[in-house]
C-alpha cells in the first residue's frame, strides 16, 4: 500500500506543480516558455521558485496529513490539493503585493529585461510564502 500511496502523491504533486506554474505564468505578464527558451535567467529563477515553493507546500501537506489523520488516502490527496491551491493563491498575492509596494521598478518589466536580481527576489518571495503556508499546515 505504501508504494501505491507514494505513486499517487507523486503524480498529484507533479500535476499540482505544473498547474500552479501554469496559473502563475498566466497572471505574471511574461511568457515563461519563450523567455526561458531565450535564456532569460530572471524568469528561470521565478520558475524555479514556483516549483520549489509548491514542492515544499505539497510536502508539508502530505506530512501533516499522515501525522494527524489516518482517515484515508483520498482525504490526504484532497487536503494536499486544497493546501496547494492556497499556496498558489498566496504566491500570486505576494507577488502583486510586493510589486505594488516596490514602486521603484515593475517586476514584469524587470523580468522581460532579464533583470536576474528581480528574478532572485521573486524566487525569495515565493519561498518565503511557502515557509509561511507550510507553517500554517503543520
Amino acid at each position: 500500500m505504501i508504494y501505491l500511496e507514494t505513486l499517487i502523491y507523486l503524480v498529484v504533486g507533479l500535476v499540482v506543480m505544473m498547474l500552479g506554474c501554469f496559473v502563475i505564468d498566466l497572471l505574471i505578464p511574461v511568457d515563461f516558455p519563450k523567455e526561458i527558451h531565450n535564456g532569460n535567467k530572471a524568469v528561470g529563477w521565478v520558475s524555479a521558485g514556483i516549483y520549489a515553493a509548491l514542492g515544499f507546500i505539497i510536502r508539508s501537506a502530505i506530512i501533516s496529513f499522515q501525522v494527524s489523520d489516518a482517515a484515508g488516502l483520498k482525504d490526504g490527496v484532497i487536503d494536499t490539493l486544497i493546501y496547494s491551491a492556497v499556496g498558489v493563491v498566496a504566491m500570486i498575492i505576494g507577488y502583486f503585493a510586493v510589486d505594488i509596494v516596490n514602486r521603484k521598478f515593475n517586476f514584469a518589466e524587470a523580468l522581460k529585461g532579464k533583470n536576474e536580481a528581480a528574478g532572485i527576489m521573486i524566487f525569495g518571495i515565493f519561498i518565503g510564502i511557502a515557509f509561511i503556508v507550510s507553517g500554517v499546515i503543520q
